[in-house]
């Protein structure tokens, strides 16, 4: 659903039909359009937690996803910006629940080999959805009058129906069901993911034993309230994933993703609105393709690897693109400053690195940013924090959508500078302060944060620590090796 409005909204805000119909939004005011979605978000991820927890995660989908049909509704028939504004409000809000409450989901049903695998899935389809829309507006846009932008809103309902009506042959989240005590249908849904049905399944097993002694610590030691997330330890982890959330918005992806078509206008590329909608289309597609080597292999070269080379190489690009804007002559067309590169070879290199930072975010942050929140926190806070990462992404995708139309007019070159400059910052912190998690259960995640280590932690330490807070069954360490063989050799 997110894809599918910002691949719509993003190249409806630069045809003829939309400025005509619209008096020609200025900068603030277009980024007060663009960034009434992002308020919504904000709104949406800051309090899913609590119907995530009320309710269950499946319902909360399904509510979201109902509302998101009411917004397109509203879009698609809006008569002036007031009524656009409403409806992106609306569709904002459902995207903030729905782009916490899935990775959530996701990383609570998925077996922990393939969880990473499973999370990036959802990146891909947002990558899909921004590109099928894109390319559906791009032909609406020879529609002459306000059908040219109506039809790509009123498309935006589909995924929201497709979601509605299937999220009901969906199972609960066995965790979410374990938490509120149906441990018998949690049983089965484990059973059915991870043994053919089997409760009696090794795997299964393990994991309700895991889920029955993180339950019963939480009860007798720990609690389900917001302050939570401020105890020593706890609040380590809450940093680490707002602050990976605000860098994902700080790659400079998404903006680049909504401003496309502005930003390849303004630097000249392409004679015509159609050029320069195909020039911003090739990247969507970019997109798409450079997320399938995330989805094959972010579970083989982990978290951390993934993280910093991503923001390296996205860096360099992000440089070369400013330095080679600044080599043209900028100057003030119809109230947008442009700029002239005085050679074709500068556009197309401008061009390529700009898609070459697309591939390279599809392949790490995309995919990264949701993953590593989703799956660093205990059960008793998961929601609540999730929640709270989640809606510092889309705090930051606000006020950046405010911001940037202006700094395009004011910096020029520099917003671009100054984007790489946040992501050599971010190749830093993520070198410095963040953990390896992958191959590790949910439940393993609190030793993960004891030992904080850049690389795996020896099976022995963490089998010892399992066994000392009744996580795995007691008995030796050989029994909890011959378990774990048992386990990988009827898995495989």
């Amino acid at each position: 659903m997110f894809g599918f409005d910002i691949g719509s909204n993003s190249g409806v805000i630069g045809t003829t039909q939309y400025q005509d119909y619209f008096n020609h939004p200025d900068s603030l005011l277009q980024g007060g359009i663009n960034g009434a979605l992002s308020a919504g978000c904000f709104v949406g991820a800051l309090f899913a937690g609590f119907p995530a927890d009320m309710i269950g995660r499946k319902y909360t989908l399904i509510g979201a996803s109902f509302l998101f049909i009411i917004g397109s509704v509203f879009q698609a028939a809006s008569n002036g910006v007031p009524l656009l504004c409403v409806g992106r409000v609306l569709n904002g809000i459902s995207v903030g629940v729905t782009s916490m409450v899935v990775p959530l989901y996701q990383s609570e049903v998925s077996p922990k080999e393939i969880r990473g695998r499973i999370v990036a899935v959802q990146q891909w389809s947002i990558t899909w959805g921004i590109m099928i829309s894109f390319w559906i507006q791009y032909g609406c846009q020879f529609i002459s009058n306000t059908a040219a932008f109506r039809i790509p809103w009123a498309i935006q309902a589909v995924p929201a129906i497709i979601l509605c009506s299937g999220m009901w042959f969906f199972p609960f989240s066995p965790r979410w069901l374990a938490d509120k005590g149906r441990m018998d249908e949690a049983r089965q849904i484990l059973a059915d993911i991870h043994g053919n049905g089997d409760v009696n399944h090794p795997r299964v097993k393990l994991e309700i034993e895991e889920l029955e002694a993180v339950i019963h610590f939480d009860n007798e030691v720990a609690s389900h309230r917001y302050a939570d997330l401020l105890k020593p330890g706890m609040a380590y982890r809450v940093f680490l994933g707002v602050c990976l959330q605000i860098w994902q918005q700080l790659t400079g992806m998404n903006i680049i993703m909504f401003y496309a078509v502005f930003l390849f206008k303004q630097a000249g590329v392409g004679d015509s609105q159609e050029a320069t909608l195909i020039a911003s289309g090739i990247s969507y597609v970019v997109n798409v393709v450079m997320t399938v080597p995330a989805i094959l292999f972010v579970d083989k070269w982990g978290r951390r690897p993934t993280l910093i080379f991503g923001a390296l190489i996205m860096s360099i690009f992000l440089w070369a693109v400013g330095g080679v804007m600044a080599t043209g002559t900028w100057s003030v067309v119809d109230g947008k400053a442009v700029v002239s590169l005085g050679s074709k070879t500068k556009a197309n290199g401008l061009v390529a690195c700009i898609y070459l930072f697309v591939a390279t975010f599809a392949t790490t942050w995309g995919p990264l940013g949701w993953i590593y929140p989703a799956e660093i926190y205990p059960l008793r806070v998961r929601a609540m924090a999730v929640s709270l990462s989640t809606a510092s992404n889309w705090l930051f995708n606000w006020i950046l959508n405010f911001v940037v139309p202006l700094l395009m007019e004011r910096i020029h070159y520099g917003l671009y500078l100054l984007f790489a400059a946040f992501n050599f910052l971010m190749f830093a912190h993520v070198y410095l302060a963040y953990p390896e998690t992958k191959g590790y259960t949910l439940e393993e995640m609190d030793i993960i944060f004891e030992h904080n280590p850049r690389k795996k932690i020896p099976r022995e330490a963490l089998d010892k620590w399992m066994a000392e807070r009744g996580l795995r069954q007691t008995g030796s360490g050989d029994a909890s090796s011959e378990k774990k063989t048992e386990i990988t050799s009827d898995d495989a």
